[in-house]
């Protein structure tokens, strides 16, 4: 049986058991590291079918704030508090004062940052990542692959794909450290001055490549988040395909009133 709500829908006994249990590990009555109760007393405690818990704990995990390990059941994540991801992080005013758009937010929020670089070399472009580019698919653009951290957690990958003519000059770009202010400085010091940066977003369960890479447990919410970074010539010279963990981050943007 479930509850009756606004316009007569029932919630579903299980989403009612999930929704209690995610609010306990979100107050800290179950803290981090902390075993979940067991199914056995979980079907005491609520009067329901080991299948109803078994359909409510799915729901726990898709949360992303447990750890389900076999034979052990699960365990409440010590993970970071959510930080914001802004729009103002892509100021200009970052840039000169030497802090890429990850390291900025992050230090604003008081979180340790790391960034490990996966990979950096040239790729022939996927179809999507060319269409944005304006270029074939298959045509040689220069990879950025990293996976970033947050006081020790990796919370999100990002691959970097930027058109070869526009790169094969900017030695920087192929460096691990493209130096103060990141890669969007080195454009910009190269004249590709940005006029705007265009972001499509959409959320979706972590595959089990997905999750591993970014501890989480298998089917835990993601945020796809893909950027165009457009100059003011008009052309599109990076495209950054970016997963993120979606427990980490709350997205605030500023959207002109005025035409």
């Amino acid at each position: 049986m479930g509850t009756t709500v606004g316009g007569g829908r029932a919630v579903p006994r299980y989403v009612q058991i999930a929704d209690e249990i995610i609010q306990q590990i979100r107050a800290g009555v179950l803290k981090p590291g902390d075993m979940v109760p067991s199914e056995s007393e979980l079907v005491e405690r609520y009067g329901v079918s080991g299948g109803t818990i078994r359909k409510a704990m799915a729901e726990v995990r898709a949360s992303g704030l447990v750890d389900t390990r076999h034979g052990k059941g699960s365990i409440v994540k010590d993970r970071p508090p959510v930080r914001l991801r802004s729009s103002d992080r892509f100021r200009a005013s970052h840039r000169r004062a030497g802090k890429a758009a990850y390291l900025a937010e992050s230090a604003q929020s008081g979180a340790t940052a790391k960034v490990s670089v996966l990979y950096i070399g040239p790729m022939e472009a996927p179809e999507e990542i060319a269409d944005r580019l304006h270029v074939p698919a298959g045509t040689q653009v220069l990879a950025r692959r990293r996976l970033y951290f947050r006081n020790g957690v990796p919370v999100e990958t990002a691959s970097s794909y930027l058109p070869w003519d526009v790169v094969k000059d900017i030695p920087e770009l192929f460096a691990k450290n493209p130096g103060p202010g990141g890669i969007y400085a080195r454009l910009e010091d190269d004249g590709h001055t940005f006029a705007e940066f265009v972001e499509t977003l959409t959320a979706r369960p972590a595959s089990k490549a997905e999750a591993s890479e970014l501890a989480l447990s298998p089917g835990a919410p993601v945020v796809h988040l893909i950027r165009n970074a457009v100059t003011e010539a008009g052309r599109v010279v990076e495209v950054c395909d970016t997963l993120m963990a979606a427990d980490q981050f709350v997205f605030e943007y500023r959207i002109p009133a005025a035409d």
